[in-house]
């Protein structure tokens, strides 16, 4: 069986890392795979270092003409059984197969896109049971509409030093993962920071409110406390210098934080946006408060700094949840039974 990924995403983001994480964890597996990304150097040296040596495409816009035939020639040239495009751009630039080029075109969706541009898919998937309902609703049949959630590395790694980002070792240190973007609800966050004296907040990510963000953690004077990091790579080792980890999204159809935090045994506190509040059991995997919600946020922030037994349980219950589901072995598991299901006449 071989299958060619194809990734044409921005340069950071969590489809992107994910994106990464999943074709290096079917590398180790086993499963031959040809990789195609948008150029992009710092992914590809990634890649390589894993033993995958990715193809790069400008996958540009509606005038790339070069990427949508140069990848023609790459299917061609690999003759894969299985096409997965990850998201909209990539799906674009895929044309369809022809007698001579046999495969099974498959998207990927990682949220509630748009199913006009994946008309020329014959399996989708969705990394939540309701965006695979979305699929649904939208006129796949049910047998090409499939469910794969992601998954979320294990292994620990030593903790960034606190002190490289003027925290102290015995502050209360939440930590919070994404793009800088509106959806995110960061601006949530750092108001709640301002009504928890001796909290601290790191925010790793970048985007287009990064401005916006400094300027209103200088407006509540929290700027000791509430540290903008920049897209980092080292999620593992963030984890690690965190005492507690928030999603204070908006919108956020999964949140591939919540099973990062899970799986590096951090309390986890979430904005009961739709893929959280599907997932999270309040008060045994993590802790929900509403969207928008200032107040609710700071309270639940105040809670977990309080009790130790609440952060136990918590910790302890999401462990459970992430051992059954959302471990590397067990979403790759599922990933190559769906490609061999998938192939079968």
């Amino acid at each position: 069986m071989r299958v060619l990924q194809a990734m044409a995403g921005a340069a950071h983001g969590g489809a992107e890392t994910y994106f990464v994480d999943m074709v290096t964890a079917l590398h180790r597996a086993g499963l031959d795979q040809t990789v195609v990304i948008r150029t992009n150097p710092e992914r590809a040296g990634v890649l390589r270092d894993a033993g995958i040596d990715p193809y790069q495409l400008p996958f540009g816009g509606p005038l790339d003409v070069f990427s949508k035939s140069r990848l023609g020639r790459i299917i061609s040239a690999s003759q894969p059984d299985i096409v997965q495009s990850w998201m909209n751009r990539a799906t674009r630039f895929v044309s369809r197969p022809t007698g001579a080029q046999a495969f099974v075109h498959v998207g990927w969706l990682g949220g509630y896109y748009k199913l006009a541009n994946y008309r020329a898919c014959g399996h989708l998937v969705g990394v939540t049971p309701d965006i695979r309902a979305h699929q649904v609703a939208g006129g796949l049949s049910d047998d090409c509409a499939h469910y794969i959630p992601t998954f979320a590395v294990a292994e620990t790694m030593p903790a960034v030093p606190r002190e490289t980002f003027a925290t102290p070792d015995d502050a209360p240190l939440f930590l919070s993962l994404g793009r800088l973007h509106e959806k995110k609800a960061f601006d949530i966050l750092i108001k709640a920071a301002a009504l928890i004296p001796g909290a601290y907040v790191w925010i790793a990510g970048d985007g287009p409110l990064e401005g916006k963000l400094a300027a209103l953690i200088e407006e509540l004077n929290v700027a000791d406390r509430v540290k903008l990091l920049g897209w980092r790579d080292d999620r593992e080792a963030l984890f690690g210098a965190a005492d507690y980890c928030v999603l204070p999204s908006r919108f956020e159809p999964f949140g591939t934080v919540m099973i990062e935090a899970w799986a590096q045994n951090v309390p986890l506190i979430a904005a009961a946006a739709k893929g959280p509040k599907g997932l999270i059991e309040d008060c045994k995997t993590g802790l929900l408060v509403p969207v928008n919600d200032v107040d609710a946020l700071a309270r639940a922030m105040k809670f977990l700094i309080a009790d130790p037994i609440l952060r136990a349980r918590l910790v302890a219950g999401a462990g459970e949840a992430f051992a059954a589901r959302f471990t590397e072995d067990a979403v790759v598991a599922q990933y190559l039974d769906f490609y061999e299901n998938i192939l079968k006449p």
